[in-house]
Formats: structure tokens, sequence, C-alpha cells
């Protein structure tokens, strides 16, 4: 299955995408500088009810958009997607 495919499936299953989830994971405070991959796909399956596999899918979606807040640098998560300039994952 195709990157791609994973994120149709997503959004088919849910009716979601990455950037709704981007949303929710920060005001649900579950997506911070230094939160660590299982962290939020634990989360994220608890909370959608995704497979791992889905879940995975939706963190390395945030890692291409550049939405992966990391300890120094990289995006500021206290600001939500839909707020900032960029792309649609």
């Amino acid at each position: 299955m195709t990157f791609e495919a994973y994120i149709k499936t997503i959004r088919e299953k849910t009716g979601k995408g990455p950037l709704e989830f981007f949303d929710e994971a920060v005001a649900a405070g579950a997506l911070l500088p230094g939160t660590k991959t299982m962290q939020f796909v634990d989360w994220l399956k608890a909370r959608s009810g995704l497979g791992h596999g889905h879940a995975m899918a939706v963190w390395e979606a945030f890692k291409r958009e550049g939405w992966v807040p990391l300890q120094a640098g990289g995006r500021d998560a206290s600001k939500t997607a839909s707020k900032t300039k960029g792309g649609r994952a």
C-alpha cells in the first residue's frame, strides 16, 4: 500500500486527515516538543481507533509537512497547522 493510499484510507475511516489530527493533538497537549513517536502513535490509536500502521502514517505525514516538534528548532506546536502557511497533508 502506498503512503497516499494509507492517507486515503485514514480519511475514509475517520473523516479526518493529518491536518485535523495535528490540530487535535496540539489542542489535547499530545504533541509537544520532545514528544516521541510512540507516545503520539499510542495517543492517536486510542483516540481514533486507527491501527498501528495507519497511526504511523499520520506521524509520517506530520514529519513530511515539518509539523513534528523538535527540542531545538522545528515547527512551533503552539500554533495549529490550520493557522500556518504551508501545504496540507
